[in-house]
């Protein structure tokens, strides 16, 4: 069915880790009327991955539409966390505003700070939700402040710093703009979207042109590219060309134009500028390309997005016990299913090495890696993973350089000393410390290298009170080794039985 631009609303809920974003998503399609009243539905309902649900994670931004009044709003759901950035990164040449979204006690932290900046710089209008304020401790005046200091840090426009502020509770359904006021509903959230965030920004012209954002795959469809229609309209069977990164062209015909209907696909008959759909068509599309109606159509423009900054090596499981876990198990079997995944991750890179059972893959983040390490072992893969390893450049002198990142560390107070003496041995150097309760806020910049390993240090020193974030800040100059260990290891040399009671004992003298 074909819509008015002006009766659009693109969106992008985005937010640190943890501070609400799915819930929201699911309040909004809720009151929506998206759903009968009596038709159940699950919480988190946009985290449809299963590792999503165990985690308490979104990995995958994921599309979703409702209608409000005349209004037809298409919403994307993003990652928090800072390893699943590049999501982030590509969803923001869909949108054309954003809703942040505040924890009331935490306030903005690492991963808020990099989602806003993409925002800002894609010229997206801002909203600013305060979630979370009926929780304990919740001081929502104080994280308005933070959040006007971070606008303006972040370098805002005098438009995006007119940002309205709503104070809400996503799990108990309601939001409102005064501290003061009575709300037991979503509707000023909805009121708000339809006022602050512009039409879709569309170009001029009735050539039809596309940029590719996501990518999908149906068994009966084939490849499904989804992206903002950026100028004109098309329809089933007409042509299209597919105008790739190298300049080169690929022509073929739209098979098929699919539409967000609350959570679910439709296929229509039409897509027009300013909305979000998926098309098929070409197996030959990848993220970031253009979809033109014309074979001259210049290409649109995209943002880079960031380098990965570790990299382990998937190798074939060539043990002694190989073939007991899984049934996937050769090198052509891991090459095709890491081809397969670059093809959707624009921020993991996967490159073959001169050995044949070996495979390189580079991504932002311990926790992504070993995302993807446990979707191919659910999947029956059998494979052997390397220890991360960082990213080294060299400098115009020659020097060596290393990623550096910004970390954001809150601690109990009497947990203090043995985490800054962790960070010291992991050559982090501190900027910053705030006392808050009983908890103290830390920053500091730390290589990516002392990193690792670090969170479940920190987890296990502060018996899981500890929280931690950070944010790649940039490359310099090489820190210095950190030690792999402090102490060594017990290693058997002999299959056999032992008890706890020999084991205490030995380990006294292992020191």
């Amino acid at each position: 069915m074909s819509k008015k631009a002006s009766n659009i609303r693109n969106i992008a809920i985005i937010a640190h880790v943890d501070h609400g974003k799915t819930t929201l998503v699911d309040c909004l399609l809720k009151q929506s009327g998206l759903f009968r009243s009596n038709q159940a539905t699950e919480d988190r309902m946009m985290d449809s991955m299963d590792l999503e649900r165990e985690r308490g994670i979104t990995i995958r931004a994921k599309n979703a539409s409702f209608r409000y009044k005349d209004f037809y709003i298409n919403v994307v759901d993003t990652p928090g966390h800072a390893d699943f950035g590049g999501e982030v990164e590509r969803i923001m040449n869909m949108i054309d505003g954003v809703i942040l979204v505040v924890d009331a006690y935490e306030g903005p932290q690492a991963q808020t700070r990099f989602v806003l900046r993409k925002a800002l710089e894609s010229g997206a209008r801002p909203i600013v939700v305060i979630n979370k304020i009926d929780r304990e401790n919740a001081n929502p005046a104080k994280v308005v402040d933070h959040v006007s200091d971070l606008f303006l840090s972040l370098a805002a426009n005098e438009e995006q710093l007119d940002f309205p502020i709503l104070y809400a509770s996503a799990k108990a359904g309601f939001a409102k703009t005064r501290l003061d006021e009575e709300s037991d509903t979503i509707q000023p959230l909805f009121e708000a979207i339809v006022q602050y965030t512009p039409p879709p920004r569309v170009e001029k012209g009735d050539e039809f042109r596309m940029l590719v954002s996501n990518l999908d795959y149906s068994d009966y469809l084939g490849r499904i590219a989804f992206g903002k229609v950026l100028s004109g309209s098309s329809s089933v069977g007409q042509p299209m060309y597919i105008v790739h990164g190298d300049g080169t062209r690929t022509a073929s015909k739209i098979s098929c134009i699919i539409h967000f209907d609350g959570l679910k696909r439709v296929e229509v008959k039409e897509a027009t500028a300013g909305d979000i759909v998926g098309i098929t068509g070409s197996e030959d599309v990848f993220l970031g390309e253009t979809i033109a109606g014309s074979p001259d159509t210049p290409p649109a423009s995209i943002c880079a997005a960031r380098p990965p900054t570790l990299c382990m090596q998937f190798a074939v499981n060539d043990g002694p016990l190989a073939g007991q876990e899984g049934k996937l198990l050769t090198a052509r079997h891991i090459r095709e299913r890491l081809q397969k995944e670059v093809l959707t991750n624009i921020s993991l890179r996967f490159n073959e090495t001169d050995t044949a059972s070996i495979f390189e893959v580079r991504g932002r983040g311990e926790m992504q890696i070993a995302v993807l390490v446990e979707q191919m072992r659910r999947e029956g893969f059998e494979l052997l993973v390397s220890r991360p390893e960082v990213i080294f450049k060299k400098g115009d002198n020659g020097q060596i350089l290393e990623p550096i990142e910004q970390l954001f560390c809150e601690v109990p107070s009497e947990n203090l000393g043995p985490i800054l003496e962790t960070l010291a041995y992991r050559k982090a150097e501190i900027t910053s410390m705030e006392h808050a309760d009983n908890m103290v806020i830390l920053r500091a910049f730390i290589p990516t290298r002392g990193l690792i390993g670090f969170e479940s240090e920190l987890v296990n020193a502060t018996r899981g009170m500890g929280i931690v974030s950070h944010l790649f800040h940039e490359y310099a100059p090489f820190k210095g080794e950190i030690p792999a260990r402090k102490s060594g290891s017990l290693v058997s040399m002999e299959h056999g039985k032992v008890t706890s009671y020999a084991l205490d004992t030995l380990q006294e003298r292992a020191n």
